[in-house]
C-alpha cells in the first residue's frame, strides 16, 4: 500500500514532520518520491483524457450546431412551400439537436473545470516533488557526512587508544627501570652483609684453628706416663 492514497493526500502532506518520524529518513523519502513520481503520471493521464474528450466534445457540438442550423433552415423551406407538417419535423429535429448542444455544452464546462484543477494540482504536485528531491538531496549530503564523522570519529578513537597502549607502556617501561634499580641497590646491600658474614665466619675459623693448636701444642709438652711394672 502506497503512502499516498489520493492526489490530496500528497499535495497536503508535511514532508517535514514524516521524516521526523522515520527510523530511515533515507529510504522514507525515497518511497515518498516514488510515491509523487507515480501519482503524477496518473494525474497526467487524467489530463490526457480530459483534453481528449475535450476535443471529442468540441467536434461533437460542431457537427450538431450544424446540424440544428440546417433543420432551421429546411423548417423556413418548408413554411416557404406550405408544408406546415415537415416544418414541425424539421423544427423537432432542430430542437433535438439543441438540446444535445445544450448537454455537450455542460459536459464542456465540466472539462475545463477538471484540466483547470488538474493543471494546478499538477503544478502543485510538481513543486512537492522538487521539494522532496531537495531534501533527499541534503539526507544523503548529511548522511554521508555523518558516516565520515563517524568513520572519522572510529580512527580517532583508534589513534586515541593507540595513544593510550603506548604512554602505558613508557609508564611500565618506567617502573621496570625504577624497580631494577631498588634491586640494585638490594643487591649492592646483600653482598655487603655476605662479606661481613664471611669475614666474621672466618675470624672465627682462624679462633677455632688457635684454639685447637694451643690445645695440641700442651698435649706434647706433657711428659710420657710411666710404664707399668712387670710382675
Amino acid at each position: 500500500m502506497g503512502i499516498f492514497s489520493r492526489l490530496s493526500d500528497v499535495i497536503n502532506s508535511n514532508l517535514h514532520a514524516m521524516l521526523d518520524k522515520a527510523e530511515d529518513p533515507e529510504k522514507m523519502i525515497r518511497l515518498i518520491i516514488q510515491e509523487m513520481e507515480d501519482t503524477l503520471v496518473e494525474v497526467r493521464s487524467s489530463s490526457v483524457r480530459s483534453l481528449a474528450r475535450k476535443k471529442e466534445v468540441q467536434r461533437a457540438l460542431q457537427s450538431l450546431n450544424r446540424e440544428a442550423t440546417d433543420w432551421q433552415a429546411k423548417a423556413e423551406l418548408a413554411i416557404t412551400k406550405d408544408r406546415e407538417d415537415l416544418a414541425r419535423g424539421a423544427l423537432g429535429a432542430r430542437n433535438r439537436a439543441q438540446e444535445q448542444v445544450a448537454g455537450l455544452e455542460k459536459e464542456l464546462a465540466h472539462l475545463d473545470e477538471d484540466i483547470a484543477r488538474l493543471d494546478v494540482d499538477t503544478g502543485r504536485l510538481k513543486a512537492k516533488l522538487d521539494d522532496a528531491r531537495a531534501r533527499q538531496k541534503v539526507i544523503v549530503l548529511r548522511q554521508q557526512s555523518l558516516s565520515s564523522r563517524l568513520r572519522v570519529q572510529g580512527q580517532l578513537d583508534d589513534r586515541r587508544m593507540q595513544d593510550a597502549v603506548l604512554r602505558m607502556e613508557r609508564y611500565e617501561g618506567r617502573i621496570d627501570r625504577m624497580e631494577a634499580e631498588l634491586e640494585s641497590y638490594d643487591l649492592g646491600r646483600h653482598a655487603l652483609h655476605d662479606e661481613f658474614n664471611r669475614m666474621q665466619t672466618e675470624d672465627q675459623l682462624e679462633a677455632e684453628i688457635a684454639e685447637l693448636r694451643a690445645r695440641l701444642g700442651k698435649l706434647r709438652e706433657q711428659p710420657p706416663a710411666p710404664a707399668p711394672e712387670r710382675s
